[in-house]
């Protein structure tokens, strides 16, 4: 597999074309951004911690029956995923008050919701990835009527499945976001990522943050605490 031009440029990843028209060269990087991109630091082994911690939990995922685009971890940071045609829009799951929820609605940080909230937001920078409903997705011509429906199954089969993976490690999933893409045949897959950058982590007993936000409060070091998060669930 012969790696070619660079297809997109994104905060966190770069993609790469291949000699393979339907295979992607997915490299992480070790760019933190927060703020919609407005804020930005680099932190060496970030991109090894996100692509080892991503691979462990896609492979767990699709163990348990969901479809994803990861095809080949090649090196600490590089990876072959499935080339999909993805979905405009960044799909986020929440179990517990925190975050701009919190904010949104005036609710203190860390009430555990009696169920999972699914959200959707509209991916453009331009716009500040808005919060947008079902219509509105409609309207754009996101997705059908029945492909929201799959893509709310979806997020919420994985959000089982990874709050069970996140409790054996004692760590508790308060939020995440994902992305899903359409494949050649118009199959839905979970594509992009799912590590702290990503999720909204708790430690389960002392509520410590394990995740990105660390990088947006400034409580600390990323790095110790994503190795943390892979120790945690590869013990």
């Amino acid at each position: 597999m012969q790696k070619g031009h660079l297809l997109y440029e994104g905060k966190a990843k770069s993609l790469y074309a291949t000699d393979e028209p339907n295979v992607i060269w997915m490299t992480y990087k070790d760019d933190a951004t927060a703020l919609n991109g407005a804020r930005k630091t680099a932190f060496a082994n970030k991109g090894r911690l996100n692509n080892q911690i991503s691979t462990l939990l896609f492979h767990y995922l699709e163990k348990n029956g969901v479809q994803t685009h990861l095809l080949e971890t090649l090196s600490e940071t590089e990876q072959l995923v499935k080339k999909v045609d993805v979905i405009a829009l960044e799909v986020v799951v929440r179990n517990v008050m925190a975050g701009s929820l919190a904010k949104k609605l005036g609710v203190a940080e860390g009430a555990v919701l009696a169920e999972p909230i699914v959200e959707f937001y509209y991916k453009d920078d331009a716009l500040d990835d808005p919060f947008i409903n079902e219509d509105h997705i409609r309207f754009l011509g996101l997705a059908t009527l029945a492909e929201i429906a799959e893509l709310k199954t979806v997020a919420h089969t994985i959000n089982a499945l990874l709050q069970e993976r996140f409790k054996a490690a004692n760590i508790e999933l308060v939020d995440f976001k994902i992305e899903l893409g359409r494949l050649a045949d118009g199959s839905i897959v979970l594509a992009d990522e799912i590590s702290p950058d990503s999720c909204r982590l708790w430690d389960s007993e002392t509520k410590q943050k394990l995740d990105k936000d660390v990088f947006r409060r400034d409580l600390g070091d990323l790095v110790s605490v994503y190795e943390e998060v892979l120790r945690r669930l590869t013990a």
